[in-house]
């Protein structure tokens, strides 16, 4: 599962090489250049990160629960298969290759970026309850934490979805800047890894 973690981590290195271009330009064209859609894909990168590294985790837990490495959760009791992939996980030596198969093509489709959605995927591998021992190991309550991530996603969200556009002032953007950036990274990375040192 350090997998899972290490391509965050590898995703996260490149987002930061991403500000990095962003700052060095900023040091050198006049304010008169918008250099802020560096910083808006920064952040749809981060919480990319996030989504993938979310995804990866819990696709590999799973196949730990199938292969009897971990104890199987209630969540992945239900977990639900097509009756044509079920057939095919009573030959053992590519059962676990039909499963990484159908939990691939399942969660295609979704994003596991919202804290809620987060815990939902958690819960197919572990019974830890996530957000409170996340919370714990970052000092903070699980509301705080859940709030904060949400934050971010609802920004990442007016980005993808709005053009970062404030309908009060539709001839504007939100603002955004390094700094807010830098908290996003900062954020994300402690949240990922308190993630998998809580489920793994």
């Amino acid at each position: 599962m350090q997998t899972a973690l290490d391509v965050f981590k590898t995703s996260m290195n490149r987002v930061r090489s991403l500000h990095a271009i962003h700052t060095v330009f900023s040091r050198q064209v006049t304010v008169a250049v918008d250099l802020s859609d560096i910083l808006r894909a920064e952040v749809v990168l981060a919480v990319s990160a996030l989504d993938y590294f979310v995804h990866e985790l819990t696709r590999l837990g799973m196949l730990e629960c199938w292969s009897g490495l971990r104890p199987q959760t209630d969540a992945f009791g239900r977990f639900q298969l097509p009756i044509s992939a079920t057939a095919n996980l009573r030959n053992s030596s590519i059962a676990a290759q039909i499963l990484d198969a159908e939990i691939r093509t399942k969660h295609g489709f979704l994003s596991f970026q919202h804290p809620d959605k987060i815990a939902d995927a958690i819960r197919l591998f572990s019974s830890v309850r996530l957000w409170d021992e996340v919370g714990n190991m970052l000092g903070r309550n699980a509301k705080e934490i859940k709030g904060s991530l949400t934050l971010i996603i609802d920004r990442r969200n007016k980005i993808a979805h709005e053009a970062d556009i404030d309908p009060s002032y539709p001839s504007q953007r939100w603002p955004i800047d390094s700094g807010i950036v830098e908290s996003i990274f900062i954020e994300l990375e402690a949240i990922a890894s308190a993630i998998f040192k809580t489920a793994t």
